[in-house]
């Protein structure tokens, strides 16, 4: 049909040469008579069609009927209406109560805490080595992390560069720790090693002079809030239960609700660590900040890898293009989050039995609330079966981007090195265990 605004009426359209049939719904079914009627919405735009074919008897449509039609289209246009509204009142009510679930669980920092951070020594970078891709937190109580976290914003010079308060920074950091839940992984903790190990690619791993400073000033803040309000479940467990999350957010439901943590918190009073940006630069850390956080999606990094692996392979060098540069970006959001598996083997081991601690309660509720068998990774009756997972994992999504930010940039080559020691040290656990499996089996067919 075209744009016509007006009702239709054709008698015969056989003879008619304004409209043609694009598709038959049956073989023989042969049009004769059209009566075609706009629908309307409140605001008189036309958002949808009502349309019948072949009146009975081989009739022509009347005007009685064109009157009658008029007023059946009129009630699509209300019975439309009334459902965009209803979902529209369905999705701020999982807003509002996804709101008030997060102001009843969370507080910004209190004036006590504040002072007493800010009148705190914060311990050099070698003290905390900061710069080192071994890292361990473990070593570090839960103020320190915070105070370490000052200090990767002092070594980059983003205080003096970005005009940030200190005061404002100690607020927001300790906002930020507060506005995670106690988790079993993906906590505080897990956002300040996100944080460390992108401080120590961007320092030690040479990738500083790639980045602008405003890329590096908006990527440690994007570590250090990628997690917020984690509920220690996954995207597809908020979909399956229909949680007010799910409702709001159609797409990456938790990285989408991350950030507008994120920002919920940036514009809390005293929070605002953008506040002297220029107008134009707060706009771009927002659209950096937004990007890199939702690239923590694993979806995403699946659908985006195959064009960063390409460029690496050809040995592009020239990354001023913004498509380019928000590759990067994503790839190595990704490399952070994943960075535990880069880690000495004990911390390894030890952040093993934390994520997967996680993901066997979530198997629980499954099992609970949705009556369904959780799949093997969270399934807690398969916990013996964990190393020959972690290689699947290192495997999968692991050893592809490390083995990249290797060839992009050979001083990362120690992360490569550690990943590929520790699929080692997981491949020999699972084939003792399924060593020890067939042996028990053949004990068994002997008896």
């Amino acid at each position: 049909m075209t744009a016509d605004t007006r009702t239709i009426n054709i008698s015969d359209f056989a003879i008619q040469k304004q409209f043609k049939a694009t598709c038959e719904v049956e073989a023989d079914l042969k049009i004769r008579s059209v009566l075609c009627q706009p629908i309307y919405n409140s605001e008189q735009k036309i958002i949808g069609v009502a349309q019948m074919l072949n009146k009975g008897n081989k009739q022509t449509f009347t005007e009685q009927d064109e009157n009658l039609f008029e007023a059946f289209a009129i009630f699509c246009g209300l019975g439309i209406h009334n459902t965009q509204m209803y979902e529209n009142a369905m999705r701020l009510m999982a807003k509002q109560q996804v709101a008030l679930d997060v102001l009843s669980y969370h507080a910004t920092a209190q004036p006590e805490e504040v002072t007493k951070l800010k009148k705190l020594r914060v311990p050099s970078a070698r003290n905390l080595k900061l710069y080192e891709f071994s890292f361990n937190d473990f070593d570090l109580s839960e103020d320190q992390t915070v105070q370490a976290t000052l200090r990767m914003f002092i070594e980059c010079d983003l205080i003096e560069r970005f005009h940030i308060p200190y005061e404002v920074l100690c607020r927001w950091t300790l906002s930020v720790r507060k506005n995670y839940r106690p988790v079993i992984y993906h906590n505080w903790r897990h956002a300040f090693n996100v944080a460390q190990t992108m401080f120590s690619i961007i320092m030690t791993g040479k990738l500083r002079s790639v980045m602008t400073e405003l890329e590096i000033f908006a990527l440690i803040v994007a570590c250090l809030c990628h997690d917020l309000d984690h509920r220690g479940t996954n995207n597809t467990f908020q979909v399956k239960t229909s949680s007010p999350l799910s409702l709001l957010y159609g797409t990456s439901t938790m990285e989408h609700h991350h950030f507008d943590h994120c920002i919920m918190i940036l514009n809390s009073e005293g929070n605002n660590i953008f506040e002297f940006l220029s107008p134009e630069d707060y706009r771009e850390a927002i659209r950096i900040l937004e990007s890199a956080i939702l690239s923590t999606d694993l979806a995403i990094y699946f659908k985006k890898r195959s064009d960063f692996f390409k460029l690496v392979e050809k040995g592009e060098n020239t990354w001023e293009a913004e498509e380019k540069r928000d590759l990067l970006r994503g790839m190595l959001m990704t490399a952070c989050d994943v960075s535990a598996i880069a880690k000495p083997w004990s911390i390894q081991q030890r952040v093993a039995e934390l994520v997967f601690s996680e993901f066997f309660e979530q198997g629980d509720m499954e099992r609970e609330q949705l009556k369904e068998e959780p799949m093997a990774m969270m399934d807690r009756k398969k916990k013996d079966e964990l190393p020959k997972m972690q290689v699947g994992f290192i495997d999968g999504i692991c050893m592809p981007v490390y083995k990249n930010f290797a060839a992009f940039e050979p001083a990362l080559g120690p992360l490569l090195d550690r990943v590929e020691h520790n699929r080692q040290e997981w491949k020999s656990l699972a084939d003792r265990y399924e060593q020890a499996k067939l042996h028990r089996q053949q004990q068994v067919d002997k008896d």
